[in-house]
């Protein structure tokens, strides 16, 4: 079977010859380089905290671990979608690209919607205030200024920003080792865990609650939970939000070496990876930390674990630094990716200056994607006066993603009947594709059911704004060989339009 990729790029008769397609075609990420950029953007500073509201919210253990495997699976419905564009259409772009072959009517409408998307609400300054905050804190910094903590923010999303445009590899290298110390941290809390359960003497100070937590999870597994469609879809929307990111990689496909192949390993393998850790870890935490204490804290549940093992001062600054690192790893991988995504977008004209923004000048990465990134970024850190506006800018950012979410998935539905022959190195399962767009018109649908408490504020997706002119195409090439498009208005009278 040919490989896809071969239309865009020469045929790769060797492994010698396609070392050397590799090379000429920018491909330099490696299939580990490859699986941390998935695995460090999926597993967050969520799952310091998320596990706790969780089991608030449903009430057992039992309840919480069967939700975060209902979440693995619902994670992999969408990631079946995204393996077979990404294998079928192997280029860098993820979520524009494949609307763009799928919608071609009308013309530029799938653009302009995902360049909105994407330019506006392609934020990483929530990120970097959970990283800001974290170090502060463990610096012992208890009230921190305004200033000072928005201030490391950007300091953070600054030298993301220099370091992966000016210094691509040492970026790649930087972001591949924290995503290793993040996923290490969660393997080190595990076994944390197991030490503590198994071989605490007796006597410690706090072996009475370890017995007590044992035997709430293994003789209560299923106690107080609630059976309730509100407190469980809750729920399910933390897990699914823990899960987010599993196909980070299809956005740079064009920089992974051996795309279709790899991308089908490292989607899978870090489903997988990150499934396993999510049950381990909520049930290191259930094991360590009594469950009493969980639901009745308002506590980070990660601090109270941290805190039970290692004691409140060594624990609580150990915790505040793994949080910090595991941010900077998401900013990193975020701005890596989404950097490219919006080069992509200018190299289709639709961004100002787009002939800089789509060159990987001077320094062999995007620097005018990172800019792009960095501006809007930058500006959500400093200008809202408080940490709240940062929940409200991702559930404005989610709302729309969900429209997205449904048109790839409707679009891969649309392709199977009207150009059945495309050639598919994989297919996902169609009643998987159903349980996706169901999943997605539910929560379009949330927004417009009455909340208890109505919210002060709130656009719940975005409008784009019609344009009066016909637009036409133009093919240009950078000097380093980019390919870009240039989009010009032509005057209707000039195309015999009245």
């Amino acid at each position: 079977m040919t490989d896809p990729d071969d239309r865009f790029s020469h045929d790769e008769s060797s492994n010698a010859g396609a070392d050397l397609a590799n090379e000429a075609h920018g491909r330099t990420l490696s299939w580990q380089s490859a699986y941390i950029l998935v695995i460090s953007r999926v597993i967050g500073s969520g799952i310091f905290a998320t596990p706790g509201a969780i089991l608030r919210g449903v009430g057992s253990p039992g309840l919480s671990l069967l939700l975060w495997v209902a979440g693995a699976g619902v994670a992999a419905c969408g990631l079946g979608i995204a393996l077979e564009y990404g294998c079928m259409l192997p280029r860098s772009g993820g979520d524009k690209v494949y609307l763009e072959f799928t919608y071609r009517h009308p013309r530029f409408l799938a653009s302009v919607l995902i360049a909105f998307v994407v330019v506006f609400l392609g934020f990483t300054a929530s990120n970097c205030v959970v990283f800001s905050q974290y170090v502060l804190f463990a610096a012992g910094v208890e009230a921190p200024s305004e200033l000072l903590r928005k201030g490391l923010g950007v300091a953070l999303l600054t030298a993301v920003t220099v370091i992966h445009s000016c210094f691509r590899a040492t970026g790649v290298r930087i972001q591949n080792v924290l995503g290793w110390i993040k996923v290490g941290l969660v393997i080190f809390m595990i076994l944390s865990g197991i030490f503590v359960v198994l071989f605490r003497r007796p006597g410690d100070e706090k072996e009475e609650d370890v017995h007590t937590t044992t035997a709430q999870l293994w003789d209560g597994l299923w106690r107080n939970s609630h059976w309730n469609w509100g407190a469980i879809s809750t729920a399910l929307f933390k897990v699914f939000y823990s899960y987010t990111g599993l196909e980070n990689a299809n956005n740079v496909l064009d920089e992974v070496k051996d795309p279709v192949r790899t991308l089908r390993s490292i989607t899978s393998a870090a489903l997988v990876t990150s499934c396993c850790l999510y049950l381990l870890i909520n049930v290191a935490y259930f094991l360590v930390v009594p469950l009493d204490t969980i639901l009745a804290s308002g506590e980070l549940v990660g601090a109270l674990f941290f805190q039970n093992v290692f004691g409140r001062q060594i624990g609580g600054v150990f915790l505040s630094l793994a949080i910090a690192l595991s941010a900077a790893g998401n900013v990193m991988v975020v701005a890596f990716t989404m950097a490219r995504v919006k080069q992509e977008i200018a190299r289709q004209g639709l961004l100002p200056y787009s002939r800089f923004i789509s060159s990987n000048k001077p320094f062999g990465a995007p620097l005018g994607g990172f800019l792009v990134h960095y501006i809007p970024s930058f500006l959500v850190i400093v200008l809202p006066p408080s940490a709240e506006v940062y929940s409200f800018i991702l559930e404005v950012e989610g709302y729309p993603g969900q429209f997205v979410s449904i048109a790839i998935a409707g679009g891969l539905l649309y392709l199977r009947y009207t150009q059945p022959d495309l050639e598919r190195p994989f297919r996902v399962w169609i009643p998987a594709v159903i349980i996706k767009i169901a999943l997605g018109l539910s929560l379009i649908a949330a927004p417009f059911f009455p909340p208890k408490t109505p919210p002060t504020s709130g656009l719940f997706y975005a409008t784009y704004a019609i344009v009066g002119y016909h637009l036409e195409e133009e093919i240009d090439e950078l000097d380093d060989g980019t390919m870009i498009t240039t989009i010009i208005k032509v005057p209707k009278t000039e195309l015999g339009i009245s």
